[in-house]
Parts: C-alpha cells; structure tokens; sequence
C-alpha cells in the first residue's frame, strides 16, 4: 500500500504551501519554507495557537480508553444521549402542550425554565414522571419547586426513588446571573435529601453557560465550572456528605456552538479536568462529570434566523460528538422572543435526526485519535487549569465573583471577541456577511426580560442588528453610490465587497460609471483596481466633490490615493463604516 500510496514529507507541504502563500502577497522570497503554517496559524480566545496542519508529532495518545478513566475519550454513557427540550415560556397552559407534545415527539426529559414552583402541578399533567427526567431552574424558589414536584409525584403514585432529572439548585449560578448572593446552605440541604430519598433526581447543577453568554472563552467557561463544582463539594462535605455522594448530586451545563471541533474539544477537556478534580479529592470511586450540552445563546441572530438552524444542528452535532449526555437544542427564533411551535419542533427533530439518521450515539468519541483535536483538547485543558487555579489562589468562585476578578477576566475577552465580530473576522451569517436587505423577519411574542444584576449577557450579533434596526426607522432607505472606474473585470470584486459590507447595516448600493452624476450630499464608494486608483481614483474623486458629494469611500486599503476620506477593506472596523455612513445620511440614532 505504502509503494503505491507513498508518505509525503511535511517539508513538501511546506513547500508548496509557502508557493501559495507569495502568489497571495502574504509571504515574500525572504520567506523560509518552515515559517508557511505559522503564517496560516490563527490564537484562540484561550491565547494558545490553532495550527493550519497537525501531524502524529503534535500529540501524544490520550490516556485511558473509551468511556474509562479519565474520561477523555467519553463519558461512558451507553446508547443515545438524553434528548432534553427547554421550555421558557411562563403559561402553565401552553407549557404543558408543548411538554406533552416533545415527549410525543421523541423528547426523553423536560427543562423547565419558566415554571412556579405553584404552576407544577397544572404543568405536569400527563407527564409520566416515572419515564421522564424533569430538571428544574427555578433560582431562589428551588426548595419550593423540589417540594411541589415531589407532590406531584405522590399523587401519581410514584416512588421517589424512580424520579430521575436534576432540582437545579445552582446557587453561584444564580449569583453570578442575577448577584443575589448564593444560599450553599439549602443547596446542601437538597443534596442530603436527594442522596438518601431520591438518588435519581439529582440537587445540584453547575450552569456555566451565564460565563459563555458574558463573552467567556471556552476556557474560562471550564475554570469557573471546576471552581463552581469544587466549591459545591465543600459545601456538601460540610453538610456531612460523603464525597461519592456528593459527585453523584453534580450536573455540568455548557454552551456548545457552531464551532463543532471547540466543543468536542471543550467537553473531552472538562471531563479530564474533573476527574483530576476527583482524584486530588480523594475518590475512590471513578465515574464520569455528568454533562448537559446547550446551544449557545450568545451565537443566535435575530435577522436572518433561519441561519440559526445551521448553528444549532453544527453545535449538537459537536456536542454528541464531545459526548455530552444531555443535549438541549434551542429553537431558531429564540432571539426574536417565545419560540413558536414550529420552532419547538425543529429544535427537537435535530436531535433526533443526528440520532436516527446520522446514528450519532453509536461510537465513543469518535473524534479520538485526531491529531487536532487531540491537541486542541490538551491546550485547552491546560489554559482551563490555569483559570481555574488563579480562581482558587483568589478564594474561590464566591470570592472571585464578588472581586470583579471573573467580570473583568470575562469583560476583557469580550472585548476581544466584539472586536473581531466588528471587523467580521467572527463572519456571523446573514447578519455580517450575506445579509438580505429584503427579508421578513419573523414576530414573536415577547418573553420576560432576563435577569439582571450579575454578568452581562451579550449576543454577537447584536451590534450589527442595532444598525439594521436604525437603517429600518430612516423615513427614506439608506443609499451608498458605488462609483466604478475601468471595467467589470477590474471593479466587479470591490463592487461586490463594498455591497455586502454596507448591507450589513441595512444600508442599500446603486452601482454608477465614473462619469454618471452623483445627487448633492450623497455618500460614495470609489470601486476598482489598485493599478487604476493609481490612474484615474484622484480626477473621479474631484468630480464627486464638485457634484457634491457629502462623503467619499474607496474599497481598497490606504496606499496613498488621494481626495478621499476614508477606507473600506478587508479586516476593517465594519461597525465604524456603517456608523459613520448612516450619521453621514443623517439617518436619526
């Protein structure tokens, strides 16, 4: 096999990579061959590199097998991962439709997100708690809401024993979310119950998602989660809990994304890192974190939502493959307020089709072995250790949320994050890039407002869509002239980069020859090659100042042209374009 197909030499790679790399500009003759994949490298949010090529000389093997310690490579969970729909809205009524009607559907457990401890009852009617996992998130009223289920339960006839799911109490959760100031004590109370009456229906979640819907980065999504789970273990210890009791009373929530190997990476990671946790503690038993994989939140748009179903079947797909055992797909409209019955669907079905269809469950991680992702799984890790110490060295995740310590780490890399967003470097389809300036955006009905008081929840999309939102309110539609020089060949490319660009703030382009006339106060964008801004950009430039022009753009970086104001390129501040240019067209903020 090896004469026919022989091994190629990563120097050979190199070398043709490097050949590409001078036809684009991007390296030059004084290039060497061994720098071409540092030049194709991009630096995560983590800080550590993500490299364009990775061979067997980047990673060593994983430890321990599939589904075993330490749990890397799976979790050890046998079969289909748990299929857990999420329901916000607030009317026991319509809750309990769409509960009866997920489970109907394929659905093997409930989150309910919306629901008084009082509306249980009402809510719950027809559910079989006995083959249902029910996870509560009623924050401050957890101890009512456990109470009332447990109700429930006896008027079904059902033994405690036999419920299964989680109560949701998640006290740093609810801090870091809302800064009421966390209660360890009946979170405590509520494992002790929970380990004598109901194993099953397990007291405590550790709901890291409010750290990834700040603007975190993966890595400090798992420091806060390691320092989150260890302070619930002291807590319990405290209460007198053994510690194989108080392992089995923890859940872990994380956001996965449209970046499927992130998550695979980011799951396989925190399962690691937890069974380093157990060990330092003192286990003697080994079992795997328990892990619910939700859709990230901060990644929905609200233009163009239909997107959405990309990004969330992308993010399933990862967190199956990262070996989450429950996974929450949030319906696509979930930007735009409560979710329509459509959209229930749809969240549910995704599932269901990775499931049935591409037959997810079937292998154990079977990403292992892959050079990337092994090595990505290892740098995360050590960055996500890093965090996670310097929150204990602070006194631990209580301490560290009341200092500022977590908000201002987090603040930080969403700065970053907003950033590359602005300069669509993070492209968000439909909203940066591909945007339709015709669409109809679906209306919901409105939702509660979230929590506030704690971490900021940020959306990526969201600065973008603000400008779309004030394009919208203009008494006339926003309009740009692109101004072309020479001929298709030449300008079509800028035409099209200028077009998609303003488009991205609802702002619409007529395109014109050089030597058509531009109306009085109009903002311009001069289109062409490098080689006849050279020629002829300084001439055309003047014209569109004598006819008036309010503002004159040329799509190309600054390499000395003159008689504009301004640039727009590749990498460039979007957001300031858009800005700028609607201020010009006294478009009203």
């Amino acid at each position: 096999m090896t004469r026919d197909f022989p091994v190629p030499a990563i120097e050979d790679w190199q070398r043709l990579t490097l050949s590409v790399l001078r036809r684009s500009g991007r390296a030059d003759e004084n290039t060497a061959a061994g720098e071409a994949a540092d030049l194709l490298a991009t630096t995560t949010y983590d800080g550590f590199p993500l490299a364009p090529l990775y061979t067997s000389r980047d990673t060593t093997v994983p430890d321990g097998l599939p589904g075993q310690a330490p749990f890397t490579r799976g979790g050890g969970v046998a079969g289909r991962w748990d299929v857990r729909t999420v329901h916000t809205d607030p009317d026991p009524v319509r809750t309990a439709a769409a509960a009866r009607a997920d489970l109907h559907g394929g659905a093997t457990s409930l989150w309910l997100r919306a629901a008084a401890p009082e509306q249980l009852g009402e809510l719950l009617t027809g559910v079989p708690l006995d083959r249902t996992g029910i996870v509560l998130d009623a924050g401050t009223e957890t101890d009512k809401a456990t109470a009332a289920l447990l109700d429930v339960a006896a008027r079904q006839n059902i033994e405690p024993r036999v419920l299964r799911g989680n109560l949701g109490a998640d006290p740093y959760g609810a801090f870091a979310a809302t800064g009421i100031e966390p209660e360890l004590d009946v979170a405590a109370d509520l494992a002790a119950q929970s380990v004598t009456a109901h194993p099953e229906l397990r007291a405590l979640t550790v709901d890291v998602t409010t750290y990834h819907d700040a603007g975190g980065s993966d890595a400090e999504e798992l420091g806060c989660a390691l320092a989150t789970g260890v302070a619930y273990l002291r807590a319990m210890s405290d209460r007198g809990i053994p510690l194989t009791g108080s392992l089995d009373q923890l859940e872990f929530r994380y956001a996965a994304t449209a970046d499927q190997f992130a998550t695979i990476a980011k799951l396989r990671a925190a399962r690691r890192l937890w069974h380093r946790v157990t060990e330092v503690a003192g286990a003697n038993r080994q079992s795997a974190q328990r892990q619910h994989a939700v859709t990230s939140g901060a990644m929905m748009t609200a233009r163009d939502p239909w997107s959405n179903l990309l990004r969330t079947t992308l993010a399933c797909f990862g967190a199956g493959i990262g070996g989450a055992g429950a996974i929450t797909v949030q319906p696509f409209d979930v930007a735009l307020g409560r979710p329509d019955e459509t959209a229930q669907r749809i969240a549910r079905n995704t599932q269901l089709i990775l499931l049935d269809e591409a037959h997810l469950h079937r292998v154990t991680d079977p990403a292992g072995g892959s050079w990337y992702v092994e090595s990505r799984t290892d740098e995360l890790a050590r960055a996500a250790w890093d965090w996670f110490t310097t929150i204990e060295r602070a006194g631990g995740i209580g301490t560290a949320l009341r200092s500022g310590l977590v908000a201002d780490r987090l603040a930080a890399t969403w700065e970053r994050r907003a950033t590359r967003v602005a300069r669509r470097q993070d492209a968000i389809t439909g909203v940066s890039e591909f945007p339709d300036l015709d669409e109809q955006v679906p209306t919901r009905h409105a939702v509660p407002p979230a929590p506030v008081g704690g971490l900021p929840r940020q959306r990526y999309a969201e600065r973008f869509e603000e400008l779309r939102r004030r394009a919208d309110g203009a008494t006339t539609a926003p309009v740009v002239h692109l101004v072309t020089i020479g001929r298709a060949s030449d300008h079509s490319a800028r035409v099209a980069f200028a077009a998609n660009l303003f488009a991205a703030g609802g702002i619409r382009t007529v395109t014109t020859a050089a030597d058509d006339p531009v109306p009085p106060g109009a903002v311009a964008c001069v289109c062409s090659s490098d080689r006849l801004y050279a020629e002829q950009a300084a001439p055309v430039t003047a014209a569109l100042r004598q006819a008036g022009a309010a503002k004159i753009w040329l799509a190309g970086r600054p390499g000395g042209q003159t008689g504009v104001d301004d640039h727009l390129y590749a990498g460039c501040d979007a957001v300031r374009v858009l800005e700028t240019t609607l201020d010009d067209l006294g478009v009203p903020r």
